[in-house]
């Protein structure tokens, strides 16, 4: 993240700050890891401290339906069922003790303010557009952007229609840019696949100086609980520092290639305590004169991969649609599909857009997830699965 400053604020933190009626505003310290993690400064025209009442907890910990999986498995993510409301939406898929993720279709824009107290979220517009409404701004999103959320912000979303679908991950630890992308002052270096002016920051917003009854979700321990706070969360004057939602699409991500096929960490666009994401981006292929740009076959003997395909067609796989997901687990050798390799061989280019999640901790497979699945995909490579799907495409 870079240094980030909007509306109002005073020449020296933690000072005496007051409006031209001078009345006196409020600072927030807003990050994480205690006070060594980055961190914002927010000014409230109000104290936003202010509990009038909290709720009964709502639990929300998804149904484990298998605690140890070794099978290699595809969720079709347009049998997804959609939502009106914005939470009751997400439906994970996959989940373990950094993160869970999976799929979410909201057909309303929310009408409370919500605020995950503990995990840092990763939202990535598959169909759709909206506005990402914040206490520190606004942004604007369409598809394939990445929205990145960290926690405690607290937000709205106004959608533009019904038919939005986010692919959701919620993180245990911070979500930041890989490190070996930036220098020793945070800045992203020459050889980045994207740099700074790729990472749209909100734009800010007046406040709202409002007292009433403010209903604001927060999820902690998969429970999400009603708190009725007493002035609008959106008061926030002027706000300064490194810590804030933004975004980043994943077209603005820009590929390396070579001559032979390169690995999967060169896609890679975000990190996280025990996995990271990729984004796999139309590119050109391999140019060596006798490249095979198919991936070659792996094992992942320490994670597990799961890709989400969001545009375009998968060089490496057979039969799959838009918004499925894969999942192979660590330690079972997995590759292309049968015919996909020789396929790949002289193409130039692909037009593939898809994103890939790889968690160094065995995932556990939920309840929504079996609903969803497509149990013939674990014998997909045998010749035999392949050439029965083709004649059935046929007729």
């Amino acid at each position: 993240m870079r240094y980030h400053q909007s509306g109002n604020i005073p020449q020296k933190r933690h000072t005496i700050f007051k409006s031209p009626e001078d009345k006196f505003y409020y600072e927030q310290l807003f990050g994480t890891e205690g006070f060594h993690g980055i961190s914002s400064l927010l000014y409230h025209i109000h104290r936003p401290t202010q509990i009038k009442s909290i709720g009964e907890a709502k639990d929300v910990t998804p149904k484990i339906a298998v605690a140890k999986n070794v099978t290699p498995r595809m969720f079709k993510g347009m049998n997804v069922m959609p939502e009106d409301d914005f939470l009751d939406s997400r439906k994970f898929l996959m989940v373990n003790n950094d993160l869970k993720m999976g799929l979410s279709k909201p057909r309303k824009s929310t009408d409370y303010f919500y605020k995950n107290a503990e995990c840092d979220e990763l939202l990535f517009v598959h169909n759709g557009s909206g506005i990402l409404k914040t206490f520190v701004g606004n942004l604007e999103f369409s598809v394939g952007d990445y929205l990145i959320i960290p926690r405690g912000t607290i937000y709205q979303v106004e959608l533009n229609s019904e038919d939005t679908v986010f692919f959701v991950l919620e993180s245990h630890s911070p979500i930041y840019t890989p490190k070996r992308y930036r220098n020793e002052f945070g800045q992203l270096l020459e050889h980045s696949p994207f740099c700074e002016r790729d990472i749209v920051a909100p734009t800010f917003v007046e406040p709202k100086d409002e007292k009433g009854e403010f209903l604001i979700k927060v999820k902690k321990e998969n429970q999400i609980t009603d708190f009725i706070y007493a002035t609008h969360p959106f008061d926030v004057v002027g706000w300064d520092g490194y810590f804030y939602p933004y975004k980043f699409n994943i077209k603005n991500f820009e590929p390396i290639t070579g001559r032979i096929h390169q690995p999967p960490p060169v896609h890679q666009n975000f990190e996280g305590h025990n996995f990271v994401v990729c984004s796999f981006c139309a590119r050109m292929y391999d140019y060596h004169p006798l490249a095979i740009p198919a991936p070659y076959n792996h094992s992942n003997i320490d994670s597990d991969e799961v890709l989400f395909y969001t545009e375009g067609d998968f060089m490496s796989r057979n039969h799959i649609d838009l918004m499925d997901f894969t999942l192979h687990p660590g330690g079972i050798v997995h590759g292309p599909h049968p015919g996909a390799m020789e396929r790949s061989i002289g193409k130039k280019f692909t037009e593939e857009y898809a994103v890939m999640v790889d968690p160094f901790k065995p995932l556990k497979i939920t309840e929504e997830a079996l609903k969803v699945e497509d149990p013939s995909y674990k014998t997909s490579w045998l010749e035999e699965h392949d050439k029965t799907m083709e004649d059935r495409s046929q007729e």
